[in-house]
C-alpha cells in the first residue's frame, strides 16, 4: 500500500492484506459493538491488523481486555507473554495519532503494583527477555479428554505456551496428562493433572478468585466454542461492513437530495415570497374599448403595463387577443408581446398553490373557440405546427412561417409554467395542494394514482409522431417544437413521481415502467434512424432507461435472441444485453416471425400428418378430421389441477408428435407457466425428455432459458436430475450465459455439479455454444438495425449509471466519499459476503454494481467479433464506454486517476 495515502480513507480489505505489522490485536469480552467500531477503526487508522474469530491466533501481539476472561484467547495470550491492554489504549493512540506505550495500559486484574504479584506482566517480561519461550516450555502433555472441541482448547492454549502435544502418556517423557476427573487409581501418578491446573500454573494460589473463574474454562459449551471461524477476519469485517452500510445510506441520502434540486436547476425563480396570499381578476374598460377598434397591440401594452403582484386581468381580454393571433389577425410584431404578457402574469402571480391563478390559467390557455381544456389547445398547436388533422378547428392554411414560431413560443411558454410548478413542489412551496395547471391538465381525479392517465399516453404518442415528423427535416423550429415534447414529458413524469415517492416507491417504478413499455410498442415500427434520434433525446433519465429496455428486449425478442427474466441490473446489461448484441448483427432480418412452427406453413403441413404419440390419428373423412380437430384444440388450452396445459404434459412425456403439431398453430405461447412457475423447457428437462427439449430449441426462437422457480433454472433442472445430455444440448445452443445462472442457494451450474471432469465438459460445451454463435455472427449482415441497438445498449448503460449512482473515480474523488472502500471491500471479498447483514436493497445493488464494474475487463474480452468488426460511430462508442467503465473500476481499487474523462456521469448531461 502507498505510504502517503489519505489516512482518513480507511481499506477494509487491510485486514487480510496487511503485511508484518508491529501491532496485531484480538479483542475478548468485549460485547459493546459501538466501542467495537472505534477499536477497528483506530487499529485500521494507525495501520494495525485485527484478526477476528474466537480462536486465538499465534501472530497476535496485543490482546485487548477490559478484565479478567475465562476464554481460550485471553489464556493464550497470557501464556506466550503478549501484550494484554485495555480498550483505553486504542483509544488514546488514536487521539494521538500514533501508537502509544503499553506499560501504562496493561491490564492488572490483581489491583496490586509488585511486579512479582502481577503474572500478566511477569509472563509478558519473561518472554520478552528470552528467558522462556512461553509459560509452560518444556512441557510434555498428553490430552484424556473425551469432548473433542474443549480438547482442541485446551491444545491451543498449551501450544501458545510452547508447549508439546503428544498422544499418549508413554510418548517422549511425558510431564504433563490433563484429564477431566482424576480418579483414585491415577492419583498416585502426579504427571496426572486436572485441566485446573493450567489456570493455577498462570495466575498462581494466591488468586484464588481469578482462578475459580478461569477454571470454568473447563465447562465451555458446544455453543460458545462450535463457531471456530475459519476467516480470520469475519469479526471485524461484519462489524466494518455494518458500519460501511451506515456510511453508505448517508451518502445515497445526500446524493438523492442533491439530484432533486438539480431538477430545477435550469428554470428561473420566479417570485414567491413577495407574492400575494390571493390573486384578484381586475376587469379595466379601456382595454376592452381597444380591442373593439381593433388596436390589438395596443390593448397588449395597456394589459402588460397593468400586471402587478396579485392583479390578474380580465381572461376574456386574453382570450379575444388569443382568439385573434391565432387567426392571424394581428401584425407579427403582437407575437411576440402576447407571450412577454403571458410570462409577466406568470412572474407577478405564479400558479402553484393558488386555487385561482390556477383556474386563471386554465382559463386564457386553452382554445378560445372549442373550449376545450390546456391538452386539447397543446394538441391543437402541435398538429397545426405539423399540417397534420385531427384539429379541434380549422386554423389559417397554409401556416405562415411567423404563426408557427408564435405557436413554438406558446408551447415554449406552457413548458416553462410546467416546469415552475415542478420547481415549487420540488422545493416544497406547494406541498399539501394539488392544485397545479399541469396537474389539472394531464390527470383526472380518478386517474391520479396512475402515470400512464389516457392524457399522458396521448402525450406519448404525440413526442413519437412529431419526432418522426421531423426526423428528415433540419430545420431549427421543427427540433424545437420536439424538444419541447419531451422536455414536458420529462416534467410530467417527474412531477408525478415527486408526488407519489413518499407514499408508495412501488407504485412510481410501476407507472415508469408501463408508460416505457407504452412507448415501446408506439415506437416498434419505426425505421432504425428513429431510435438513435429519439432515445438519446429523452431529458427523464429513468424513463428513458426504461424505454430503452424495453425496446432493446422487444428487438431481442423478435430476433428469437433469448433474455433473461431478472430485474435490471448492470450484470444483466453486461453479461446478457452485450453478447445478445452481437447476434442481432448476425441477423439478417428484424421482422418478426410468421410463427413458431418449423419452415412456417411448409413446417405446420408436416407436422399435420405426423402420427401423434398421444394415440390420436388422422381421420379418413372431412368431418372425422374435423371432430378430431375440436377435440384436440379443447385439449389444447384444458388445464390441470396444477396449472399445467397440454404443451406441459406432452413435454413431461417426451410426446414430440404432439408437441410438434402444438407448435404448429398460431398464437402458441412456449413459455407458458403452470401454477408453480414451470414453463415446458422445464418440464422437458426435468424429465428427461431429449426429443421435446430438441424440438424446443429448433423451432421456438423466442424460447426463454432463462425462467427460474426457486432459483431453477432448465440448466439446473437437466443437472440436478442427471440428464447431462439435455444439460449439452443447452449448452450447445445457448452458450456459456446459462452458467452464470445462478439459484436460490447462489450455485452456478458449475457449483451443482461435484464431479471435476463433469465440470470440465459443461464448459467445453459451453464453449462450443459460443464459438458456433460467433462463428455465425462474423459478418455484419444489417449495420442500420446493429446501430440502433448498439445506441438503445449505450443509452441504457449511460442511464442505469446515472439513474443508479454507480460511480465513477472522479465522481469519488473526496476523502468522505465511502464507495471506493466499498470498492475494495467487494475486491477482497465479494458483494454478497459484504451485503450479507445489510437490509437496504439500494446499498446491496451498489455493491453488486461495483463487482460488475471491477470485472467488466474479463466481459471485454468475450465482447464477439460482430461487434469488433463494427466501424459505425454507435457501436465504437458503446465499446469506448465499456473501457472506460473498465478504467474506472480500476482507478477505484488503485486510487488513480483512468486519465480518461467522464463527462457522461454529469448529472446534466444527456446522451
Amino acid at each position: 500500500m502507498s505510504k502517503d495515502r489519505d489516512t482518513s480513507v480507511v481499506p477494509i480489505y487491510c485486514f487480510v492484506r496487511m503485511v508484518e505489522s508491529k501491532h496485531v490485536f484480538q479483542m475478548t469480552g468485549i460485547k459493546n459493538l459501538q466501542l467495537k467500531r472505534k477499536l477497528l477503526h483506530g487499529i485500521c487508522r494507525l495501520d494495525g491488523k485485527y484478526i477476528g474469530g474466537s480462536i486465538y491466533r499465534d501472530g497476535t501481539t496485543h490482546m485487548i481486555a477490559t478484565c479478567a476472561q475465562a476464554s481460550e484467547k485471553f489464556l493464550a495470550a497470557c501464556a506466550s507473554g503478549k501484550w494484554i491492554v485495555t480498550p483505553q489504549y486504542v483509544l488514546d493512540s488514536i487521539k494521538n495519532g500514533v501508537w502509544l506505550p503499553e506499560e501504562s495500559y496493561e491490564l492488572d486484574f490483581t489491583g496490586r503494583s509488585i511486579e512479582a504479584t502481577h503474572p500478566i506482566r511477569m509472563w509478558r517480561t519473561k518472554v520478552a527477555s528470552g528467558n522462556i519461550s512461553g509459560a509452560f516450555q518444556d512441557w510434555k502433555v498428553v490430552l484424556q479428554i473425551d469432548d473433542l472441541i474443549r480438547s482442541n482448547i485446551f491444545k491451543r492454549i498449551l501450544t501458545a505456551g510452547k508447549a508439546n502435544i503428544y498422544t499418549s502418556p508413554s510418548d517422549h517423557d511425558v510431564t504433563h496428562v490433563f484429564t477431566d476427573l482424576v480418579t483414585k487409581d491415577i492419583q498416585c501418578d502426579t504427571r496426572y493433572r486436572s485441566v485446573d491446573y493450567i489456570a493455577q500454573h498462570l495466575f498462581g494460589s494466591p488468586w484464588s478468585e481469578v482462578s475459580e473463574m478461569l477454571m470454568r474454562l473447563s465447562a465451555i459449551s458446544h455453543q460458545e466454542s462450535t463457531p471456530v471461524d475459519t476467516s480470520p477476519e469475519s469479526e471485524g469485517n461484519t462489524l466494518l461492513f455494518s458500519e460501511l452500510e451506515n456510511q453508505l445510506r448517508n451518502h445515497v441520502s445526500k446524493l438523492a437530495l442533491l439530484k432533486k434540486r438539480f431538477v430545477s436547476m435550469d428554470c428561473i425563480s420566479y417570485t414567491t415570497a413577495d407574492r400575494q396570499s390571493e390573486s384578484t381578476v381586475v376587469d379595466i374598460t379601456n382595454v376592452q374599448s381597444l380591442i373593439e377598434c381593433g388596436l390589438l397591440l395596443e390593448a397588449l401594452e395597456e394589459i402588460q403595463g397593468m400586471v402587478h403582484p396579485g392583479i390578474l386581468p380580465s381572461s376574456q381580454y386574453l382570450c379575444t387577443l388569443m382568439e385573434h393571433i391565432m387567426h392571424g389577425e394581428v401584425k407579427p410584431y403582437s407575437y411576440g408581446t402576447f407571450i412577454a404578457v403571458l410570462h409577466c402574469i406568470l412572474r407577478n402571480n405564479p400558479s402553484w398553490g393558488s386555487q385561482t391563478v390556477v383556474k386563471y390559467f386554465l382559463h386564457i390557455l386553452q382554445c378560445p373557440q372549442c373550449k376545450g381544456g390546456t391538452w386539447s389547445f397543446i394538441q391543437t398547436s402541435v398538429r397545426w405546427c405539423m399540417s397534420i388533422e385531427p384539429c379541434c378547428h380549422s386554423l389559417p392554411a397554409p401556416p405562415s412561417l411567423e404563426l408557427i414560431c408564435f405557436h413554438i413560443e406558446l408551447q415554449a411558454f406552457l413548458l416553462t409554467l410546467f416546469q415552475h410548478e415542478l420547481c415549487a413542489y420540488s422545493r416544497g412551496y406547494a406541498r399539501g395542494s394539488r392544485s397545479s395547471v399541469l396537474m389539472r391538465t394531464f390527470w383526472s381525479i380518478w386517474e391520479r394514482t396512475t402515470l400512464s392517465s389516457r392524457t399522458v399516453q396521448q402525450l406519448a404518442e404525440l413526442l413519437v409522431h412529431a419526432s418522426c415528423w421531423a426526423l428528415p427535416s433540419s430545420e431549427g423550429w421543427k427540433q424545437r417544437l420536439v424538444c419541447t415534447l419531451h422536455e414536458m414529458l420529462a416534467v410530467v413524469v417527474e412531477y408525478w413521481c415527486q408526488e407519489h415517492s413518499t407514499l408508495n416507491k412501488n407504485l412510481v417504478e410501476k407507472g415508469i415502467e408501463d408508460l416505457a413499455e407504452h412507448i415501446s410498442i408506439l415506437c416498434q415500427d419505426q425505421p432504425p434512424e428513429f431510435f438513435q434520434e429519439f432515445i438519446p433525446s429523452m431529458p427523464s433519465m429513468r424513463l428513458r432507461m426504461l424505454t430503452a429496455d424495453s425496446i432493446y428486449r422487444n428487438f431481442c425478442r423478435r430476433n428469437g435472441i433469448t433474455i433473461g427474466t431478472e430485474p435490471l441490473t448492470l450484470k444483466k446489461i453486461v453479461s446478457s444485453y452485450l453478447p445478445a448484441l452481437g447476434k442481432i448483427g448476425a441477423h439478417e432480418s428484424r421482422t418478426t416471425r410468421t410463427g413458431p412452427g418449423p419452415g412456417g406453413k411448409a413446417g405446420a403441413a408436416s407436422c399435420a400428418n405426423l402420427v401423434l404419440r398421444s394415440g390420436e390419428t388422422e381421420g379418413t373423412g372431412g368431418s372425422a378430421a374435423s371432430n378430431q380437430g375440436n377435440k384436440f384444440l379443447k385439449r389444447l388450452h384444458k388445464v390441470n389441477m396444477a396449472g399445467e396445459m397440454l404443451i406441459h404434459r406432452v413435454c413431461k412425456r417426451n410426446q414430440v408428435g404432439t408437441l410438434l403439431h402444438i407448435l404448429s398453430l398460431p398464437g402458441i405461447d412456449v413459455n407458458v407457466k403452470d401454477h408453480a412457475g414451470w414453463t415446458p423447457l422445464h418440464e422437458a428437462c426435468n424429465h428427461g425428455s431429449t426429443e421435446c427439449v430438441q424440438a424446443l430449441l429448433q423451432h421456438c426462437p423466442t424460447l426463454s432459458m432463462d425462467v427460474q422457480v426457486g432459483g431453477v433454472s432448465p440448466l439446473h433442472d437437466a443437472i440436478l436430475n442427471g440428464h447431462t445430455h439435455i444439460a449439452k444440448m443447452l449448452l450447445q445452443y445457448a452458450g456459456s450465459s446459462l452458467l452464470h445462472q445462478r439459484d436460490a442457494a447462489g450455485r452456478t451450474p458449475l457449483e451443482v455439479v461435484s464431479s471435476q471432469s463433469l465440470q470440465e465438459e459443461l464448459r467445453s460445451w459451453a464453449q462450443e455454444g459460443d464459438s458456433a454463435q460467433n462463428a455465425g455472427g462474423m459478418q455484419i449482415r444489417d449495420v442500420p438495425f446493429l446501430e440502433a441497438c448498439a445506441c438503445l445498449l449505450r443509452c441504457l448503460l449511460l442511464s442505469y449509471m446515472l439513474v443508479w449512482d454507480v460511480p465513477s473515480y472522479e465522481a469519488t474523488a473526496t476523502p468522505l466519499d465511502p464507495t471506493p472502500r466499498l470498492a475494495r471491500a467487494v475486491a477482497a471479498h465479494t458483494a454478497r459476503q459484504v451485503t450479507a447483514a445489510w437490509g437496504n436493497p439500494l446499498l446491496v445493488r451498489l455493491a453488486e454494481d461495483l463487482e460488475m464494474l471491477l470485472g467488466m475487463g474479463s466481459w471485454l474480452r468475450a465482447v464477439p467479433a460482430t461487434l469488433r468488426n463494427c466501424q459505425g460511430p454507435h457501436t465504437r462508442l458503446l465499446l469506448l464506454q465499456l473501457e472506460e467503465l473498465e478504467a474506472d473500476g480500476t482507478a477505484l481499487l488503485s486510487g488513480s486517476h483512468p486519465g480518461v474523462g467522464h463527462s457522461w456521469h454529469s448529472p446534466h448531461h444527456h446522451p
